[in-house]
């Protein structure tokens, strides 16, 4: 989800020169946890101080952040992991991701011949069946240090005792109000009297904290135990589709990374049915890095390349993603160099195509490049540990409160990941972002995301490993992150502050923060045919980065309310 839609001052500050005002990142050479909230963070560390290893951390991490952002990411919902360990050079990637209910269909929200987009998005039948509870559980079980129970400790406190809520819950609640007083448990739990709670309330989450408890003790009791039976019977009494025999059918997949070369590092990050890693991939394919380090940053010309690398993304993104396992995904093709060339082809370094003059080639037309190939809210955090592995994950529960449902008896806030399947074709879904059959509903598949969790490496060592929540400005916030550092050679602070630009082909325009583009680089792109919009802050990004001499650096992203810790 788009994690933050008000203004900020600090964006005041991006007229000044882009260096001038940037605090230094947090430092630390033993291990260093960055999210999206101070209390999460505090969670991870204390994890890696008390000798658990990264994977221990980020697990207690997202934990905490299930209970102190229940807006944008919890247990109800799922996400994608980046698992890298720096002493093997081994990656892999771990897809816990919401899926389908058997019972889905295609045609599940059309109505009198019509697509329903709210139907989607808001209440029981946009629920999908969660994973990040399977997710978690199968990375310690392979990869975990200390106890399991212990990992969710802080969580387990931080809802029984309560905490102080933010201008962001406030914002959120705002925003999702209504929904959240259709639903009694979502009412009581998340506001006051129908209300929204104000920055400085405590939000006690007793139901939630039980729960906890009894995942602490067993965690397939969250798919086959009393949770699984509390979950699946409200599910059934408000008439949506996730049942008990779906929750017990839950498996995560770990699945190959994307991974690509640019600027002698290798980039990577997640496969199909993420959409995040392909793409991100596919436009650092269409970049010159050399060429824009010698431009300097946002200089006209490399704006203007950089823009028309997104239209082209955004475009095969809308034909060809979607879950492997039932749509052939090209991506040996749209991630080669072969295709990448015949793309730049078609960029004219004078003029901006109009979105509808850009299109994806079809199937058949990809197997070529395929031939010719080298061998996808939400909420982001990132850890390292010091013996180099790291952890990068991106999880959610889609839009802001998810459905809106809380199922009664658990504190569970469920998710509304049904909306991220295409409901039909051209119909964009709650981030304005359009799909076709490759992403269309069916039983047990997985709608395609954009989450983008990265982890850039050079001769076999760690550089970098972040990402970021914002929907579909996912993949182009943790592109923008990878530029800052390795092009323009920012420290994790300057990267992670600075202003950004988005386009996803549709619709035709690109988004620009306040301040983001100086008046004479606006007016030279404008001439050239962009166009722009001015657009609140977006994001919550977090990264770390890994100097020569061994030190970590991290820092969480001043559009919200996250943290890093290093020690």
């Amino acid at each position: 989800m788009r994690s933050s839609f008000l203004g900020f001052s600090f964006c005041l500050l991006f007229a000044l020169p882009l260096q001038a005002f940037f605090p230094q990142p947090v430092t630390g050479d033993k291990g260093m946890v960055v999210s999206g909230n101070p209390l999460a963070t505090k969670a991870g560390l204390s994890i890696l101080k008390a000798g658990g290893n990264a994977v221990d951390a980020a697990i207690a991490t997202t934990f905490a952040i299930s209970v102190v952002e229940p807006f944008s990411a919890g247990i109800g919902g799922g996400g994608f992991a980046l698992f890298y360990k720096e002493n093997e050079n081994t990656l892999r990637a771990l897809d816990f991701r919401e899926r389908a209910p058997v019972t889905a269909s295609k045609d599940m929200y059309i109505k009198e011949g019509r697509p329903d987009p709210l139907a989607s998005r808001d209440g029981y039948n946009s629920i999908a069946v969660p994973g990040t509870v399977y997710g978690l559980w199968r990375l310690h079980q392979e990869n975990g240090k200390l106890p399991w129970r212990k990992l969710l400790g802080p969580a387990i406190l931080l809802a029984e005792r309560g905490f102080r809520v933010g201008w962001r819950y406030e914002a959120m609640s705002i925003w999702r109000l209504d929904l959240l007083n259709k639903n009694p448990e979502a009412k009581r739990i998340f506001t006051d009297n129908g209300k929204p709670k104000k920055p400085g309330s405590v939000l006690v989450q007793q139901d939630l904290a039980n729960t906890l408890k009894r995942i602490a003790q067993d965690p397939m009791d969250f798919y086959r135990g009393q949770i699984a039976q509390f979950i699946a019977q409200d599910i059934s009494n408000g008439g949506g589709l996730v049942t008990i025999n779906d929750l017990k059918k839950y498996r995560s997949i770990w699945r190959k990374p994307v991974c690509g070369d640019f600027l002698k590092h290798r980039v990577c990050s997640m496969p199909p049915p993420s959409s995040g890693g392909v793409h991100l991939i596919q436009i650092l394919n269409l970049l010159d890095g050399e060429k824009m380090k010698a431009q300097g940053w946002h200089d006209p010309d490399a704006l203007h390349h950089l823009i028309e690398s997104m239209r082209i993304a955004y475009a095969d993104r809308a034909t060809h993603l979607g879950d492997p396992d039932f749509h052939p995904v090209p991506i040996r093709s749209l991630t080669s160099d072969a295709y990448a060339q015949k793309r730049l082809a078609e960029i004219d370094p004078k003029k901006a195509k109009a979105s509808n003059e850009v299109s994806a080639l079809s199937g058949e037309a990809m197997k070529a490049f395929a031939q010719r190939a080298e061998s996808p809210d939400t909420s982001h955090l990132t850890v390292v540990d010091e013996n180099r592995l790291v952890i990068s994950i991106t999880f959610t529960i889609n839009y802001p409160f998810g459905s809106g449902i809380v199922a009664k008896g658990t504190g569970v806030l469920l998710n509304d990941e049904m909306d991220d399947f295409a409901i039909a074709p051209g119909v964009p879904n709650a981030y304005g972002l359009v799909g076709g059959k490759a992403n269309s509903v069916q039983p047990l598949k997985t709608p395609l995301s954009s989450m983008t969790p990265f982890v850039v490496t050079q001769d076999e060592k760690l550089t970098m490993a972040g990402g970021s929540p914002g929907g579909s400005t996912i993949i182009t916030t943790s592109l923008q992150l990878i530029l800052n550092a390795l092009v323009y050679d920012m420290n994790a602070a300057q990267a992670i502050h600075a202003p950004k630009i988005h386009h996803q082909w549709l619709p035709d325009h690109t988004d620009v923060e306040p301040f983001g583009l100086d008046a004479a680089t606006k007016r030279d792109l404008e001439k050239r045919g962009h166009t722009f919009k001015n657009r609140d802050p977006w994001g919550n990004a977090n990264l770390i980065i890994q100097r020569k001499d061994g030190q970590l650096e991290g820092c969480a992203d001043p559009r919200a309310e996250g943290e890093a810790m290093g020690f």
